[in-house]
This record gives structure tokens, sequence and C-alpha cells, in this order.
């Protein structure tokens, strides 16, 4: 494990455009294994619902559900199927349209499903599996069925986009809070620092002016929703170099990262917080050195970051520590928000040290 930072990322890094926002979409990704899992399992419930809804004595349940299950199984496969393949020019399309032709998509695919059902299962009329008015019957109540169900869906997805927009809203508007307040009394010990700096270390001095105004940078810009990993671990290492220079030996980094993949995205000011919240809530109140480690893997298709830092021991410095909550949530929603059910944010002491850690999925594919 190094004890000291690794080489400074280019100060162009920290200044380049982040990658630019993209409209949610309506409609969720088809192609994805949670999708997928999804589908089959609502498919199978509607099955269930179908057999138990017949008129047909209960005792005959089991026989029912068998036919039922493969006929809901293979329209609901068909038309995810489908929308998986359409989901680019789904995309482009605008929002009526585009729930418009899925839910056409989801009745060709139940009609087809029923019609080759028809065709490959003839003794299936005979054995009374179809409605008493035979074949037609199955295709108009499939159509009609499938249509209705496909609608209550789309609506679903309808709402739980707004809830997720709702999220985002929030989320971006604690993030312009965060944007706009960077403690004053951060802004006023750095000048000191490099007030003082001018007459020991003159290019030291310049080095933390330039440090701190790619903070500022970064901190006023609004016109992204996501920045990379590689540019939040340089602007986190710059508001450290410049604590470094104000609290001297009482603070020590420790910096831990492994093949860590610096193009992830990652909503903006996400590590920022909190490294200075384990600055301003464990190093400065302690009278004794305290230490923060930054720990970063690559494991799995998921990165994990941990920042982890000495807590001082007085009961008026604990007290203090309690104000982590509110960075901490603002990082929660954002990571959400970005990467709905795939990110993870936990907190948590660890002798007697504050850890937290976030997980997030790389490569990813906003749904």
């Amino acid at each position: 494990m190094a004890t000291s930072p690794p080489p400074r990322a280019p100060r162009e890094a920290a200044s380049k455009a982040a990658p630019a926002a993209h409209a949610p979409a309506l409609l969720p990704d088809f192609c994805s294994l949670p999708m997928t899992l999804g589908v089959v399992l609502y498919g199978e419930l509607l099955a269930i619902l179908l057999a138990l809804a017949s008129s047909s004595p209960l005792a005959g349940f089991w026989a029912r559900l068998g036919p039922l299950s493969l006929l809901v199984l293979g329209i609901v496969m068909l038309g995810a199927s489908l929308l998986c393949i359409l989901r680019i020019p789904l995309r482009r399309m605008p929002g009526p349209a585009a729930v418009v032709t899925a839910l056409a998509v989801i009745v060709a695919s139940a009609v087809a499903v029923a019609f080759m059902c028809t065709i490959l299962v003839p003794w299936a009329e005979a054995a009374g599996l179809f409605p008493d008015d035979g074949a037609r019957g199955l295709l108009i109540r499939a159509g009609l069925i499938s249509a209705i169900v496909g609608a209550l869906m789309l609506r679903y997805l309808y709402l739980h986009q707004q809830w997720r927009s709702q999220v985002e809203a929030v989320a971006n508007a604690r993030l312009k809070t965060l944007q706009a307040r960077i403690r004053p009394h951060f802004l006023f010990n750095s000048m000191n620092t490099i007030a003082s700096l001018t007459q020991t270390d003159p290019r030291l001095a310049e080095e933390v002016v330039e440090d701190l105004a790619d903070l500022f940078r970064a901190s006023l810009a609004t016109d992204a929703d996501r920045t990379t990993l590689a540019e939040e671990l340089a602007l986190s290492r710059r508001y450290l170099n410049i604590e470094a220079q104000r609290l001297g030996e009482r603070l020590r980094v420790i910096w831990d990262l492994e093949d860590l993949p610096g193009d992830a995205a990652v909503p903006p000011l996400i590590l920022q917080p909190l490294v200075e919240n384990a600055v301003y809530h464990g190093i400065q109140p302690s009278s004794q050195p305290g230490v923060i480690r930054i720990v970063g893997r690559y494991r799995r298709g998921a990165v994990s970051l941990s920042i982890r830092n000495t807590l001082p021991r007085s009961a008026d410095a604990a007290r203090r520590h309690r104000g982590n909550g509110m960075a901490l949530q603002n990082v929660s929603q954002r990571m959400e928000a970005m990467f709905p059910g795939t990110a993870r944010v936990t907190r948590s002491l660890v002798d007697g040290d504050y850890l937290v850690r976030l997980v997030f999925p790389y490569p990813w594919r906003q749904s």
C-alpha cells in the first residue's frame, strides 16, 4: 500500500468537458437481464391469474396452467425480444409514438404466438384448451388481453419514469446547493495558506492556487450531469493537497488504487464532498494526527471505492461527526439516479474509523 498520492493527473483533464447528458428513456432496456427475469416472472403470474379466472372446475387447474404458461411466456418473450431489437429506433421516437409502437409490438406478438399455437398444436382445440369459440376466439382474446395488460405495463413504466425524474430533479437541486456552498472557511483558510506560502515557497503557493482554481471550476460547473472517475479522483487529490498544506503533519493521506477504469462515468462531485467530510469531521477537530485512506478496486464488472478516516476521540468532536449525513444522502441519491438498483453507498464504523464505500457497475449502459 502506497503512502503517497499517485502522480497527479494533467490539469487539462480537470477542465475537459464531461460527456453530454442524455434524456431519460420512457421505455426500459428490455435487453437487460433484470428486465428479462421480470418479464418471465410477471408472465407466469399472469398465466396463473388466467388459469384461476377460468370457469372450468378447480380440479383441472394444473392441466390448464401448463398450456397457458407456455402461451403467455411465448408472448412475453417474443414481445420483449422485439422491443430489445427495436430499442434504438424506439428511443429516437417521440414519447407518445414510442409508447404506441411498443403497445403494437406487444399485441402483434400475442396474436402471432396464439396463431402459431393453432397451427403447431392442432389437438389443443379438441382437448378443450382453446375457448369455446375456437381458434378465432383465442386470437381475439389474446389480442385484447395483451392490449390491456400491455397498456397497464406501459402506464406503470411511465409512472416509474416520472418518479425517477423527480428523484433526479431533487438530487440535482441538492447538487446545485452543494456546488454553491464550498465552505467559506475553507476558502479563507486556503487563501491564508497561500499567503503564507508566498513568503516561504512561491512555487508551492502557485501550485495551491492552481489546485484551488480547479476545485472551484468543478464546483461551479453546471452544464453536465456526469463526469469521469479519473476527473473525480484528480479533483479529490487537489482538494487534499490544499488541506495538506494547511494541516501539515496532522493529515496523512494513503492512496491505494488498482486497475480503476478512469473513463467510468459517475455523477459530478461524488468523491470530493466525502473527502471533505473526512477532513472536516475526522481530521480537523482532532488534536492528534489523522489518516485518510482512499482505496479503489475494479472486480467482476464493478468499481469499489472506499474513503476511511480516523475520528477524534472527544465527545464534542463526536457530536460534530453527525453532520456527515447530508453529503452522504446527496451522494446516495445521485448514484441511485444514475445507476438505478445497481449502485450501493454504505457507511460504517471499522475499528473506530469512519468508512464510506461506493460500488457501481462498469461498463455501464444507461437504460
